[in-house]
């Protein structure tokens, strides 16, 4: 195995995906000041790990958000300065069939960073579609390893048999993989009770990072079945899905008054419960405080499991991301 340290990685991170995203979340240029106040904000309190992807952005905004991360880290001087980790997901493109493709294309994301990626990942698996392309795209973020650009291997949207695959070929190699990543929350539970992955995760050594955590939103009680809701996308699918949650968005609020916190801490909170790091985004100051009210203190036995049952209960779970594999 690589002698190299294993990433420090906290307790609870912050996606930005919205940070360039104008078709599904607004972007908008003008935000930037506000967006530079959210990654100071978030460091000083520990939240030090940023996860990005090159294809984040829309249209000529593609890579705004590794752009943005790069330049605030740049500029940031204060506590916790040395522990930022700017994680970024390299998208398995069709065109990306060589390992030479993903060397390049780290290349580009660390130019875009201005300085080396800390975590590199492979945004999805292929197996549902071109299983083929997997091998050399694994073997790409590995050459990557290997020459010290990046500091660590992440991988996303794998199920347990393609996991299990890309472990034995790392393990060849010596390299460790750091994490994984999946659509992971109280309206999601399917990559953790369907597909077993954190006990895999953990028999394996790998952390498990909870993408979408407030499931777009949902799960952040400011919704109510009436309206008003989100524009575009996410507006439809509010109307769809609020209706059939109450009753779990009903227990979220009731242990989110008990606890003197919001239904998004306590939601975020269970996240962390489970033993994953949750990375709820956030494009206001406002909304990384609230994140950042999840942390430094803990649920009880008793509450994580009313929140269970209370999934469980759901009437509606999130839709799945289609590139999520078995």
């Amino acid at each position: 195995m690589s002698s190299r340290s294993r990433l420090s990685l906290p307790t609870m991170g912050c996606g930005t995906w919205a940070w360039g995203n104008r078709l599904l979340w607004g972007y908008d240029p003008a935000m930037d000041n506000e967006l530079k106040r959210v990654f100071n904000a978030c460091v000083a309190q520990g939240v030090t790990l940023f996860d990005s992807g090159d294809s984040y952005g829309t249209g000529r905004l593609n890579g705004r958000s590794e752009t943005l991360l790069g330049q605030f880290a740049s500029a940031y001087q204060g506590p916790n300065q040395d522990q930022i980790c700017l994680a970024t997901k390299l998208a398995a493109y069709p065109w990306r069939i060589t390992r030479q493709s993903v060397v390049q294309a780290g290349d580009a994301s660390a130019q875009r960073l201005g300085r080396p990626i800390d975590l590199a990942q492979m945004h999805w698996s292929t197996a549902n579609y071109a299983p083929w392309q997997e091998g050399p795209f694994l073997d790409g973020l590995m050459d990557l390893y290997e020459q010290g650009q990046i500091q660590g291997v992440g991988l996303s949207n794998f199920g347990p048999k393609r996991l299990k695959l890309a472990h034995q070929r790392f393990t060849a190699r010596g390299i460790p993989i750091a994490t994984l990543q999946v659509q992971y929350s109280l309206l999601s539970t399917y990559p953790v009770t369907e597909l077993g992955l954190k006990d895999l995760c953990d028999d394996l050594g790998i952390r498990l990072i909870a993408y979408s955590p407030l499931a777009l939103g949902l799960l952040t009680g400011k919704y109510s079945p009436q309206g008003p809701f989100p524009k575009g996308v996410r507006g439809l699918l509010f109307r769809q899905l609020l209706p059939k949650i109450q009753p779990l968005l009903h227990t979220l609020a009731d242990i989110a008054d008990q606890r003197q916190k919001t239904s998004a801490q306590v939601a975020l909170n269970w996240c962390i419960a489970k033993g994953t790091i949750p990375i709820p985004g956030a494009k206001s100051l406002t909304q990384a405080e609230q994140n950042l009210g999840a942390l430094g203190w803990s649920l009880d036995s008793g509450e994580v499991d009313a929140l269970d049952q209370a999934s469980r209960r759901s009437d509606k779970q999130m839709v799945q991301n289609i590139f999520q594999s078995r």
